[in-house]
């Protein structure tokens, strides 16, 4: 039995199809998107259909962006120099919001993960490989420390080393608040390698 008409029912299938909402989170959205005046309504539907048409990939690190180059490539105060490599957008949004980090990025789009099919010319390696054929002094591998993306620490590194710019990994070990009891043995593996002096 049906609780909704048609138009409800195909919002909150719709909003319910994005990931990580589930079927509740839909439906609270949906009742939410009704109860809002239309105009902001139509505010947000052509937000949603502009971004989707405009927004493309930067043309240097291809991270999202609605111009041929992303705000960060286009900073001339930035150490273009050092690149760090991530596996998605979000990354990228992460480590930005650090404040710290001060060169450029490059977002492969994936990992390598044979058990999914995904190898390595199905992800941005071969315009990270032509991006240092410029003046980089060194790329920064900051791939997930899941297996796909140790996998594909190891593949770049490889890719990289012969080049004689200098590769690096970032460091992943327990985080603040973590009860070493709990934590699995590769996590504290890297964090002993990853140590630093006091």
């Amino acid at each position: 039995m049906d609780y909704y008409s048609s138009q409800i029912s195909n919002l909150i299938e719709e909003l319910s199809s994005l990931p990580g909402i589930g079927s509740k989170s839909a439906q609270r959205l949906a009742f939410h998107i009704l109860n809002m005046p239309i105009e902001h309504v139509e505010k947000l539907s052509s937000v949603i259909v502009e971004a989707r048409k405009k927004v493309r990939y930067c043309q240097s690190c291809f991270t999202l962006t609605d111009d041929e180059l992303c705000p960060i490539c286009k900073n001339a105060g930035r150490n273009h120099k050092m690149i760090m490599v991530v596996e998605n957008t979000r990354d990228l949004a992460a480590y930005e919001k650090t404040n710290k980090y001060e060169g450029v990025y490059h977002v492969l789009h994936g990992a390598i993960s044979p058990m999914l099919g995904i190898g390595p010319n199905d992800i941005r390696l071969k315009e990270l490989m032509q991006r240092l054929q410029e003046d980089v002094d060194e790329v920064i591998i900051a791939t997930n420390s899941s297996l796909e993306g140790e996998t594909t620490a190891m593949y770049i590194s490889k890719l990289i080393k012969p080049t004689g710019i200098k590769v690096s990994r970032i460091a992943s070990g327990v985080p603040v608040g973590g009860d070493l009891e709990y934590i699995d043995e590769m996590t504290l593996l890297r964090a002993l390698e990853g140590r630093t002096e006091l």
